[in-house]
């Protein structure tokens, strides 16, 4: 045993890396190591013999273990003391300049957006972005034959032959969240809607997902008037002007009763879009009355209820607002259109500091 102790205490000592070290203890302690057999051999011993040499040979076994982990350690230590002597930086060189991030101008004029209608007395809802064909067709007053229901223009969620749920599309707009919030929360209601929404169109006004904020208030005595009032305020705290004119077109969708669609008085100067004045109308949003079979799809009876919805694109607002002309490079992740358009994350938009920049 002192011969075998002496040997391989050598060997560690001056064993030069770690697979060297690790041949050693193959050879040492490993299953068929040169102790490792000495220890098999106790069995072949007397029990007078056993009582000796079994705690020397475990002695002798914890000895080498100890130094191998000690050479081991040391090995890595010498390792790192010559990556620190062969890799290093000069800390004299300049430094590279650190940019802040900057927000997404959607989530800026959503920001935007939010902060408006909250001064007006509307909270904020949301809801799945997948959901059911009744939430997102039927009970909005959208009959099985309107054309928005066809596969051309709706992403259906595929279903399995044999499973009975009921189709879920990805929703097509936020109006879903109206009826879900109407369940919930009855009426009188005031809320805005924002969110991304989903349809099969691709071109430089539109892509396949997209966003949207919708309102809807309801209680017993709202009219068309009130809706005129809040978009006319909503218009001019987004555009930042002191007066706008809105023009009301008469139209048709199917969830209001009568329908609008909103134009606004503007007039286009190099390129710049500027609101409130000129000659030009702009369309900007549909809104309405909101449909009494849409209220009651809501639970809400519409005998006693009423109440107004718009709707509008928060990416075509923030293109007006912000002179971005192609739509599609909101979702180009290009750095360089990140940072020209780009705002301060810690900017926070208010009507009495400023919306925007």
């Amino acid at each position: 045993m002192d011969d075998l102790k002496a040997k391989y205490l050598g060997l560690i000592a001056e064993a030069a890396n770690e697979a060297a070290l690790e041949d050693l203890r193959v050879q040492a302690v490993g299953k068929k190591g040169e102790i490792s057999l000495k220890m098999r051999e106790l069995g072949k011993m007397t029990p007078e013999e056993r009582q000796v040499a079994g705690p020397a040979l475990n002695a002798l076994k914890d000895e080498i273990n100890s130094a191998l982990a000690a050479k081991k350690a040391a090995l890595a230590d010498a390792a790192l003391d010559e990556r620190l002597r062969s890799e290093w930086l000069d800390v004299t060189l300049p430094s590279r300049g650190r940019r802040a991030g900057t927000l997404h101008p959607i989530s800026q004029v959503s920001e935007e957006v939010t902060a408006i209608f909250a001064e007006l007395g509307f909270s904020v809802a949301e809801g799945p972005r997948i959901d059911t064909d009744w939430y997102n067709f039927d009970a909005l007053n959208i009959p099985s034959h309107h054309p928005a229901r066809a596969e051309m223009d709706t992403f259906y969620m595929h279903r399995a032959e044999g499973d009975n749920r009921p189709p879920h599309v990805l929703r097509t707009h936020t109006s879903p969240v109206q009826i879900r919030s109407m369940e919930k929360m009855g009426a009188p209601i005031r809320i805005i809607c924002p969110g991304g929404v989903y349809r099969a169109d691709y071109d430089q006004t539109h892509t396949p997902m997209f966003h949207q904020v919708e309102g809807l208030a309801i209680d017993t005595d709202i009219s068309m008037a009130n809706l005129k009032w809040v978009l006319e305020e909503f218009v001019k705290a987004f555009f930042e002007v002191d007066d706008v004119e809105l023009r009301f077109r008469a139209s048709h969708f199917p969830f209001t009763e009568p329908s609008a669609e909103v134009d606004i008085r503007c007039s286009w100067e190099d390129g710049t879009l500027k609101v409130g004045e000129g000659d030009d109308w702009l369309e900007i949003l549909g809104s309405g009355m909101v449909h009494p079979k849409v209220l009651e799809a809501g639970g809400i009876d519409p005998a006693v209820y009423q109440g107004f919805a718009f709707g509008m694109g928060i990416d075509r607002i923030a293109m007006l607002k912000y002179g971005i002309p192609d739509l599609r490079a909101f979702f180009d992740s290009d750095l360089r259109w990140l940072r020209h358009y780009g705002f301060s994350a810690l900017d926070m938009p208010t009507l009495h500091g400023g919306l925007s920049r």
